[in-house]
């Protein structure tokens, strides 16, 4: 009886037993360049929504949000609810004799803030500007740090509050965008900008750049006096608005604490939501800032829930 054995050689063996060689792989330019993958830029925008007395609303999922850049729409690839993400903040305090009225109290009030909203995940940087911006403690989570700079806050004469925004913001952009990571800048001033450096536009700017939210906490000798100068005010109203922040009035040193207390719990509140940047159109502006819309998908909420966000960003070009 003959059995037939079929034998399969791989060609390695083949070439040992029959001395034969192997074949040459030709590889084109093509095969040997590198793959390259392009990653868009993860945008992440937080937002405030309260009702219709300004209560928090808390329980929105995912599906509850549509976000729309330059008009449209964006898949959502990142949500964080009642945010937990990390926070980057920047606390500036106005040294200038028309906003230090009562030093020790403010200082004791920025403690207290300061103890109430940090959490190991967080950084505070801390900076004074009166005649020039100084930095006195750079981003630590270590509140006895800052404790300890707060007690070395100087007075001065003029007001560099434009300034002080564009370089916090510079500082703000510089810290680490990872796991939705929030930057804020806190400001402490009467409003007044004196120093003539920093123009307005080139302040928003930047604080745009870098993603900051800017809340205001504006110092005023008397809320209905009407010979006060309203114009640095304005501003800065406008500037919390389009960084998607808020303002808070302050007409006596006892009123920081609430207005810290309100800082801090709009923080705690805020849902983050992420997406991927598209590419550039035709129809991008030069300067490669974009717009931003917010909505919520239920017409029935779109009434009852107001929503607080950042206006736009600029991406790279």
């Amino acid at each position: 009886m003959r059995l037939a054995w079929l034998v399969v050689l791989s060609w390695g063996v083949w070439a040992a037993v029959c001395g034969a060689q192997a074949p040459i792989e030709r590889r084109t330019a093509q095969d040997q360049m590198p793959t390259l993958k392009l990653e868009s830029r993860l945008v992440t925008v937080a937002v405030n929504a309260v009702d219709a007395q300004g209560a928090p609303v808390a329980g929105l999922a995912k599906a509850d949000f549509r976000l729309l850049e330059d008009g449209k729409e964006q898949k959502l690839a990142f949500f964080e609810k009642e945010s937990s993400t990390p926070l980057s903040i920047v606390l500036a305090i106005d040294g200038s004799e028309s906003t230090m009225r009562n030093e020790k109290l403010e200082k004791e009030s920025a403690k207290r803030f300061v103890k109430a909203l940090l959490r190991d995940q967080d950084e505070l940087d801390l900076m004074e500007f009166a005649d020039n911006v100084r930095e006195i403690v750079s981003f630590t989570p270590d509140k006895t740090r800052i404790e300890t700079g707060l007690g070395e806050l100087q007075r001065g004469d003029a007001t560099a509050m434009y300034d002080a925004i564009y370089l916090a913001s510079q500082r703000l952009g510089e810290t680490s965008a990872a796991n939705g990571r929030r930057r804020v800048l806190v400001l402490i001033t009467d409003g007044g900008d004196t120093a003539h450096g920093v123009q307005y536009n080139q302040a928003l700017e930047q604080a745009q750049k870098a993603g900051v939210m800017v809340y205001a906490l504006i110092v005023i000798p008397i809320y209905a006096d009407a010979g006060r100068n309203t114009g640095g005010e304005h501003a800065l109203i406008q500037l919390t608005n389009d960084t998607g922040g808020k303002y808070y009035y302050i007409e006596t040193a006892k009123d920081l604490s609430p207005a810290f207390a309100k800082v801090s719990d709009d923080l705690r509140t805020q849902y983050v939501l992420g997406y991927y940047a598209p590419e550039r159109t035709v129809k991008s502006r030069s300067d490669g800032y974009r717009a931003l819309k917010v909505e919520v998908t239920d017409p029935a909420d779109k009434s009852r829930i107001n929503l607080r966000y950042r206006t736009g960003y600029y991406a790279s070009k």
